[in-house]
């Protein structure tokens, strides 16, 4: 697990490569999509946390002109907005809908959204050894989920910005924003969109140092980096790249996928 690759954010924590051992899961073959967790919706009634704080993240050139003009952006990060009125069903904010998205995956979710969604299916969110085992595919030590090239063939393999980050996107993979969650070929154990698409929540809890007894952090991991990568600034595609927010963030480009203790089916 791990890699001690140069390209790697010093502060992510990647390295060192060790030997980590994990027990029989399951985890599922694509992102929770917006389909799914609508049918969780409709049953519970649940309103996720940017519903109730009443604004999330988006990206600033999915924005009509007057929506970026007054919606407040980060200084670290201007490409993102946060608007009003945006969550899961209403991607771009008030206005927006899912029409033609019910196979991409959810987004607007904080971790906090995908652990109720989990409890409601009887699941849970793989931890990131788990993840990071799945993502590979059987490959040991390759950079992406199919090997060390990114583009195989010329071919493109995932859900990333190619271009000017963040000026402009040539989307020479397909899409501009989110991909359906079985778009591109899936790796050596039939898992879809492990690199790109949308970041997947962890169940851990951020470290970078490792720790056996588990971190102590309120922060969780999140991994497989999203459509927004770019190796000008975040090439957090590659499998062993990580990161970390808070369990009630949410933004446009962060999901997850779901895991089970070991079961046959």
């Amino acid at each position: 697990m791990g890699s001690e690759d140069a390209d790697a954010n010093p502060g992510d924590g990647e390295g060192p490569v060790r030997a980590v051992t994990v027990g029989p899961f399951a985890i599922d073959r694509h992102c929770v999509t917006n389909d799914r967790f609508a049918a969780f919706v409709e049953a519970t009634g649940y309103q996720t946390d940017a519903e109730r704080f009443g604004w999330s993240y988006v990206f600033a050139k999915f924005l009509p002109g007057e929506l970026r003009r007054v919606s407040p952006r980060p200084d670290i990060t201007p490409w993102w907005c946060g608007v009003r009125g945006a969550y899961w069903a209403a991607p771009e904010g008030s206005g927006s809908g899912l029409s033609g998205r019910g196979d991409h995956p959810v987004v607007h979710v904080s971790w906090a959204d995908a652990v109720a969604f989990c409890t409601w299916e009887g699941a849970r969110l793989p931890t990131e050894a788990e993840w990071e085992y799945a993502a590979r595919g059987g490959l040991e030590q390759a950079r992406y989920p199919w090997g060390d090239e990114l583009t195989p063939g010329g071919e493109h393999r995932c859900n990333i910005w190619q271009g000017r980050f963040p000026s402009h996107n040539t989307a020479e993979d397909g899409y501009v924003g989110t991909a359906p969650v079985t778009a591109y070929e899936p790796n050596g154990y039939g898992l879809h969109n492990v690199a790109g698409n949308v970041w997947e929540w962890c169940a851990d809890r951020w470290a970078t140092d490792h720790p056996e007894s588990g971190a102590k952090g309120t922060n969780r991991v999140m991994r497989g980096g999203s459509y927004l990568c770019h190796d000008s600034y975040c090439n957090r595609y590659r499998v062993a790249a990580r990161t970390g927010n808070t369990p009630d963030s949410s933004g446009g480009n962060t999901g997850f996928r779901v895991a089970w203790d070991h079961r046959d089916e």
